[in-house]
């Protein structure tokens, strides 16, 4: 039968406290960080008094109220299922106030709070120690009376927190107050030490044996292994401020990144992407209920890959498999071209597959194939594939290319009924001396005039015969087509369907009959962030693209 989790967090923190196993709470300071420690793996949280600060941008030192910590708490409560134990300083006052805060925790659906045997307004334990006086014990031990005799759930942790050693007066009297906290009803004692060994918690365990749960903090003394505290037979480790310790090294990394190269192209394919910010928020959660709750207003954007070709320049390499299905930097570079449009929010994915076709069998995707592929060109292979497109914005991706997601997301966000992504650093191109697909537009690139587009006049077929003021760039295979747009596309596809010239038709020569209709295409300048695999050196330095980009998303 499978285990039943205790629903109450209280009950759920008082059984790692008592589990017979070493378990560990993670520092979270916000509901972010803790949904990030929960989805991590992590049982149970410590709500930091100094990370919370911190966050805050104030010193550890009570300069929260303990109501602005109770605002924080609910969030950090509401955002999870794990309990959470705070480390609530000295309780923020006498007995009367740690009546008042159990009572306020518990209405938050806090599971437990950490109380320190120090003077109010707290310092941090770790500055100047041996200079803070500690509190008279019986006083301490009525504050933790009060607060036990205030809870309304049983199983509500109350952890008093011994700073004996941290003042300097050693053993005895951590033993002593030890004593006196836990004879007045304390659930657990929390042991601290500041020094870089852990002889002060292991020769405080060794005195006072199981007489209840022994959490630790080990900041200070981090090189220990982990196997001395679960031989020492300690309860709780936390971890007490990484999460917001690791925080600060990722923004000051960033900020830095920024004010020197005062862009963001290479900071944004760095972290995470919004998507996951909006995911940790429960955007999924609201999409859901709009679906149920409000009128559908918009339709989901979609995505097509002409992938039928062989790729036969790349040779053996390509033998037993197509180009789209050749590893790049450890993952079938379709699989790279999926994920970046799912990245983008594009989660219906069609592929038009030709050679070797069964070879194309990655999940989620929707498959046309072109049995002719050996024959025809592109524009076949669209017109097998466009029906595959619901009704909506679509992208239409060759499938040997990669690029930087911000291309296809800019692409998407372009009003125009078609819109092409186009490269202007075309003379330092790759596909420089053999085909490429250059453009000519109303007007060339103009870092000042970024967000005004460009429009399409021509696709010459040849650079060298076009000359440098014929060429505006190089498309790179990639375009958006509008709702609109699409079922222009369509219709165009079904007048030519039947006869010779479809089969022959290459992509450019299905941009030049859209111009010679009239159609307005538009022109997404780029520079760079893209890469065009047609032979072997091209598979070798997009290994290295694919590796730059993975490590800039984790």
């Amino acid at each position: 039968m499978a285990e039943i989790r205790p629903t109450r967090k209280t009950t759920r923190l008082r059984a790692l406290l008592e589990s017979a196993e070493l378990e560990f709470l993670m520092e979270a300071h916000s509901g972010l960080s803790a949904k990030v420690a929960e989805e991590a793996g992590f049982a149970g949280l410590w709500g930091s008094g100094l990370s919370i600060s911190a966050a805050c941008g104030v010193r550890d030192n009570n300069e929260l109220s303990w109501t602005q910590v109770l605002e924080i708490l609910e969030y950090i409560t509401d955002a999870v299922q794990i309990p959470l134990l705070l480390d609530g300083d000295t309780g923020y006052g006498n007995f009367n106030n740690m009546r008042r805060l159990v009572q306020k925790l518990e209405a938050r659906d806090v599971a437990g709070v950490c109380i320190e045997d120090k003077l109010f307004p707290k310092t941090n334990s770790f500055i100047d120690g041996s200079a803070q006086p500690l509190a008279d014990i019986d006083e301490f031990a009525g504050k933790i009376k009060a607060g036990k005799d205030a809870q309304s759930d049983d199983d509500f942790v109350i952890v008093a927190r011994v700073e004996a050693f941290i003042a300097g007066w050693g053993l005895e009297e951590a033993l002593k107050r030890a004593s006196a906290y836990h004879a007045a009803g304390a659930d657990a004692i929390l042991m601290h030490s500041k020094i870089s060994r852990p002889d002060e918690v292991l020769s405080f365990k060794r005195e006072w044996g199981d007489r209840c749960p022994v959490v630790i903090v080990p900041t200070k003394y981090y090189h220990t292994p982990t196997a001395v505290f679960r031989e020492a037979g300690f309860s709780v480790v936390i971890w007490a401020n990484h999460l917001m310790r690791a925080s600060i090294s990722a923004m000051r990394d960033t900020a830095a990144q920024l004010l020197e190269e005062q862009s963001l192209i290479n900071v944004e394919e760095r972290v995470v992407p919004v998507s996951e910010v909006f995911r940790l928020q429960g955007a999924g959660e609201l999409k859901e209920a709009e679906r149920r709750y409000l009128p559908s207003r918009t339709t989901a954007a979609s995505a097509l890959i002409l992938a039928a070709s062989r790729g036969k320049e790349l040779g053996e390499l390509t033998r037993d498999r197509p180009k789209c299905m050749l590893p790049v930097a450890g993952k079938p570079l379709l699989a790279r071209l999926i994920g970046t449009f799912n990245e983008v929010g594009i989660k219906k994915v069609a592929v038009v597959r030709g050679y070797r076709k069964e070879a194309v069998d990655l999940p989620n995707v929707d498959f046309a194939d072109n049995d002719e592929h050996a024959e025809t060109q592109t524009v076949y292979s669209l017109s097998l594939g466009i029906d595959l497109l619901p009704e909506g914005p679509a992208l239409i991706s060759y499938g040997d290319v990669l690029y930087q997601k911000y291309i296809p997301m800019q692409l998407m966000e372009s009003a125009a009924d078609f819109c092409l992504a186009v490269n202007i650093e075309w003379e330092q191109s790759q596909n420089l001396g053999r085909y490429g697909e250059y453009v000519r537009c109303d007007r060339a690139w103009d870092p000042l005039a970024f967000d005004r587009p460009a429009v399409l006049e021509a696709m010459p077929t040849d650079a060298a015969a076009a000359g440098p003021d014929g060429i505006h760039g190089e498309w790179i295979g990639l375009m958006k087509v509008s709702s609109a747009g699409l079922a222009k596309l369509k219709r165009l596809i079904a007048e030519l369907r039947g006869g010779d010239e479809l089969r022959k038709m290459r992509m450019v020569d299905l941009i030049e009959r859209l111009l010679a209709a009239n159609e307005r295409i538009e022109v997404m300048y780029t520079r760079g962030h893209w890469f065009d695999i047609d032979e072997s050196q091209d598979l070798l330095a997009a290994s290295g693209f694919g590796r730059r980009r993975e490590g800039r998303e984790r």
